[in-house]
């Protein structure tokens, strides 16, 4: 309940599932640096709410509801949804990400004067945004959405043309990397627990949840060839793979099928992700679909040159040639490719690094991030009583 005295704002922060993601990250840096004396916040998971991921949130007033829906349109839980609301009163609830989306009408119902919806990135059975029920979903519950946040341009213009949200009611954002948090060593360090700590090797990683709209048994396949086309690299190439779900056994099967799973290091979830980076000498993101890839940027901030698949704002994080390489997705052996320019060429491939972390000072920083969410909140709040 709300406690009629505190006269900050309430932003009810709307998920489908609070736990280890880049979208849920945002959520954490936003929430984390947002003045205190200025907003109140909760955090509403329509599925689960993961305790230890929770725990990033250093503020101690942050109210945490999971709802524990099931698979599927959630139409039986409006009315949980509009009791929630009725009960906190929030300001403002910003959902994100189509599996949020439906949450807009029983925030609409409750009278909740500042509503906003934020897309983060493409869903997994929807790579590519021509799912014609994804966008007739989106076409309905705009009109129940006062402000869109779109990360980053491409995003923006889909919202744009294919949703046909108004230029006002739209408003394009960069996510914000702690570039202090995540920074460069002065020479690589030694991942805690990885096998692979010989100073000559060169090793090349990526971070995520291991499930299909990330791809990553394309990286598992792209190592591969690229060390069946160049049997020299075996001497001193390797290969880590951070995170977990249903792609995490097919990566390892490809790798152990080629008999390089010795050359492989597959821990699992990890929370030390900034000392991982550290101890990369290259980071790879192959996804089929991307928003603003919050790794693509705290790989840059650590000073590693970068492959990606030229997928969502890729291409507007990285810049082709100069702080990494773009590949097109799906394509193991155009990763391969990527992969061979930099493995061959360290030389390049540090200075590429070096030069991805001097744009993350100058574009990618964490206030200027929250400024800018800032700025779509006061203006939804002139709607507040």
């Amino acid at each position: 309940m709300r406690d009629a005295a505190d006269k900050r704002p309430l932003v009810a922060h709307v998920v489908y599932r609070f736990s280890m993601g880049g979208l849920e990250n945002g959520v954490v840096n936003l929430i984390n640096r947002l003045p205190a004396d200025r907003w109140r916040h909760a955090i509403v998971a329509l599925t689960e709410i993961d305790a230890g991921f929770a725990s990033r949130i250093q503020r101690p007033d942050v109210q945490m509801l999971a709802l524990n829906k099931p698979p599927g349109q959630g139409f039986w839980q409006f009315p949980k949804l509009y009791r929630l609301f009725r009960q906190l009163r929030p300001a403002i609830v910003h959902t994100r990400n189509l599996g949020a989306l439906e949450a807009q009408v029983p925030a609409w119902a409750a009278g909740v004067p500042g509503r906003v919806h934020g897309e983060h990135g493409r869903d997994a059975d929807d790579v590519d945004g021509t799912n014609r029920r994804h966008i007739q979903m989106r076409r309905v519950y705009r009109h129940f959405v006062h402000q869109h946040i779109a990360l980053g341009g491409e995003l923006a213009g889909y919202l744009r043309t294919k949703i046909g949200v108004p230029e006002r009611e739209l408003t394009a954002i960069y996510n914000g990397v702690d570039h202090q948090r995540f920074c460069p060593a002065p020479a690589r360090l030694p991942i805690p627990g990885c096998p692979f700590t010989d100073p000559g090797l060169w090793l090349v990683g990526t971070v995520g949840r291991m499930q299909t709209v990330k791809a990553q048994p394309l990286l598992a396949q792209a190592f591969v060839q690229l060390l069946q086309q160049h049997p020299a690299l075996r001497e001193t190439l390797r290969l880590v793979m951070v995170g977990d779900g249903p792609l995490r056994a097919e990566c390892q099967a490809i790798l152990e099928q080629a008999g390089v799973a010795h050359l492989a290091w597959l821990p699992g979830v990890r929370d030390d992700v900034p000392d991982v980076m550290r101890g990369l000498d290259c980071f790879v993101l192959p996804s089929l679909a991307e928003g603003i890839s919050n790794t693509i940027l705290e790989a840059m901030a650590c000073g590693l040159p970068v492959l990606a698949t030229r997928v969502g704002a890729a291409a507007e994080l990285l810049v082709d040639g100069q702080t990494g390489w773009l590949a097109a997705a799906g394509d193991a052996q155009a990763l391969a490719d990527g992969l061979g320019l930099l493995a061959r060429s360290r030389s390049d491939a540090q200075a590429m690094g070096q030069a991805g972390r001097l744009r993350i000072e100058q574009h990618f920083s964490l206030p200027a991030m929250v400024a800018a969410y800032e700025t779509v909140y006061e203006r939804a709040l002139p709607r507040a009583p």
